[in-house]
């Protein structure tokens, strides 16, 4: 970022009502003359520091996280800078305010605490005008980095409607705090295209399209037309589709990979961080990747996404397709998948066993998650299922008499959700598991250990994934990135956080993990020849110049025509 003034054309009132150029009290007494501001804000003066420490000094009177998380959300709405500058300062205190979980409460109730309109709602009656509609938004701002949501698979809470823009906000938030992208180069967009959601239907202050959902072909056209408006409006953009439900997720993420940049976080991010988590914790019980039997309770986008990261990751170290196929089992509903006439889910068949495998080990008749691991004897139980308490203290105990460090992933969120308590996986295994969660837990006590529980979040993976690619101009954004990423991201993680139980680095250390995920993938997207940068480029000057910083610049009138 230049040094040097910032030319700025608004003046008074607009300049104020502006949360990218507003400083609040933060300005000069030069500004104030120079912009027509003085008599429109009291006549002290203080610095972003001072600024900061006094906010978070009233955000901590508030008890109650959907409190907080309103009260930070009406500070973006003033004053970016300031916002984003109390959120690094105090982000593992805060990144469960704006993420998961308070978030998925704030999508539930979206209506009923909402103040301003941020982002883009597009919805049915727009079709035919989308471009236009996006043209009004965006004014003279450069979109880089848009997160899109269609709301029908909010965390673990379903079909929010018009609320799923809470979660695109967060997730662009923690690209500019996890990994320095410009807040003035992203736009959160929710796809409001009706809703399911009866209770959303019914209630007389819902705020968006008010009509079942729309589905088939007139979803896909009223899709299509959007990438093009997007490919118009914001030329190179980075798309992430966000929240789509299990099927739709896949289905879009292949319809659009080659037509614009973008990727399935829900997919590839969840994919990305769990491998990541895998290969940490190899660095603790000494097994390798290929001496792992993997089961993953949940078969949708995340247990999808899981697989095709650990399979390629098997690949990569010199297993067969055939091997890495059979090293993981995914149950759905029904139990392990097999590939019979039973799977009615198209993407369920790569994720199925061969049947005369499955036979082979036992499981030819009953394949329920109790069966599959007295069978198969994991060393490694993922969750990305939704059903809190699905890993019960038999199936624990089951795992742990195999194996002498488990590793266990209840990764499903928000925290209710989860499918087991970590304080419970410590006493079910005498204090051998090694753990990570989807949402965050605090430390669990056994012994004469304090035991950090680590949070797989997907933030560890798509910010520096999403800088990579708007400083490269990586055009194609593809899994292998993400297997960079997942690398990158294990390789970050100390012995010390690995002695504290931990699998991922310290929240607090989200910026250092963002800046190798970009590292890393963008030298591999040089090296492959997928991006502009020639190979003898500075990556790491190049990546600092990308990234934004929370202070106030300097100040001065642009010139009027």
């Amino acid at each position: 970022m230049s040094g040097g003034p910032r030319k700025v054309r608004l003046r008074g009132q607009d300049l104020l009502h502006d949360p990218l150029l507003n400083k609040g009290s933060g300005f000069t007494a030069d500004e104030r003359r120079a912009f027509g501001l003085e008599g429109l804000i009291p006549q002290g003066y203080m610095t972003i520091d001072e600024q900061a420490e006094r906010d978070y000094r009233n955000l901590v009177r508030y008890g109650d996280p959907l409190q907080k998380y309103v009260f930070l959300a009406s500070l973006q709405d003033r004053n970016e800078h300031l916002y984003f500058r109390v959120l690094r300062d105090h982000l593992a205190e805060l990144m469960p305010i704006v993420y998961t979980p308070t978030v998925g409460l704030a999508t539930q109730r979206f209506s009923r605490v909402f103040q301003r309109g941020r982002g883009v709602w597009i919805t049915p009656d727009m079709q035919g005008r989308i471009a236009e509609v996006l043209s009004n938004w965006v004014g003279d701002r450069e979109v880089r980095l848009i997160v899109a949501t269609d709301n029908e698979a909010i965390l673990g809470i379903g079909d929010q409607g018009a609320g799923g823009m809470a979660i695109a906000i967060g997730k662009l938030a923690l690209y500019t705090a996890g990994a320095g992208v410009d807040p003035a180069a992203v736009l959160p967009i929710s796809l409001d295209v009706g809703t399911d959601n009866e209770d959303l239907l019914n209630d007389p202050v819902y705020l968006g399209w008010r009509e079942k959902r729309l589905r088939g072909d007139a979803y896909d056209t009223l899709l299509d037309e959007f990438v093009s408006a997007v490919q118009t409006c914001f030329p190179g953009a980075m798309v992430q589709w966000e929240d789509f439900r299990k099927d739709n997720a896949l289905r879009v993420l292949d319809r659009y990979v080659d037509r614009i940049p973008s990727f399935n976080d829900d997919i590839q991010g969840t994919g990305a961080v769990a491998l990541a988590g895998i290969l940490s914790a190899e660095r603790v019980h000494g097994r390798h990747l290929a001496d792992e039997r993997i089961v993953i309770l949940g078969a949708g986008a995340a247990g999808l996404g899981i697989t095709r990261q650990v399979r390629a990751g098997l690949i990569a170290g010199g297993c067969s397709a055939e091997d890495a196929r059979h090293a993981i089992a995914t149950l759905d509903r029904r139990g392990l998948l097999v590939d019979n006439a039973q799977i009615t889910d198209a993407y369920k068949q790569e994720l199925a066993w061969d049947p005369a495998v499955a036979a082979a080990r036992g499981l030819h008749g009953t394949r329920d998650l109790a069966a599959v691991v007295e069978q198969f004897q994991p060393t490694v139980l993922i969750g990305t299922s939704g059903q809190p308490g699905a890993f019960s203290e038999e199936i624990v105990r089951a795992v742990a008499a195999q194996t002498e460090r488990p590793l266990i992933m209840p990764l499903s969120n928000p925290s209710d959700l989860s499918e087991a308590k970590p304080s419970d996986l410590l006493a079910w295994t005498a204090g051998r598991a090694l753990i990570s969660t989807g949402s965050p837990f605090p430390d669990v006590h056994w012994g004469d250990r304090r035991v950090q529980i680590g949070q797989g979040n997907n933030a560890f993976i798509f910010p520096g994934v999403g800088l990579a690619v708007l400083v490269g101009g990586i055009n194609r954004v593809t899994d292998a990135l993400f297997f960079e990423a997942a690398k990158a991201l294990s390789a970050v993680v100390t012995p010390q956080e690995l002695d504290s139980g931990l699998l991922y680095p310290r929240i607090e250390r989200l910026h250092d993990a963002s800046a190798a995920v970009a590292r890393q993938v963008l030298n591999y997207a040089v090296a492959e020849g997928l991006c502009g940068i020639e190979p003898d480029t500075d990556i790491d000057k190049l990546l600092a110049a990308g990234s934004w910083e929370p202070v106030y610049s300097a100040y001065q009138p642009a010139a009027t025509a």
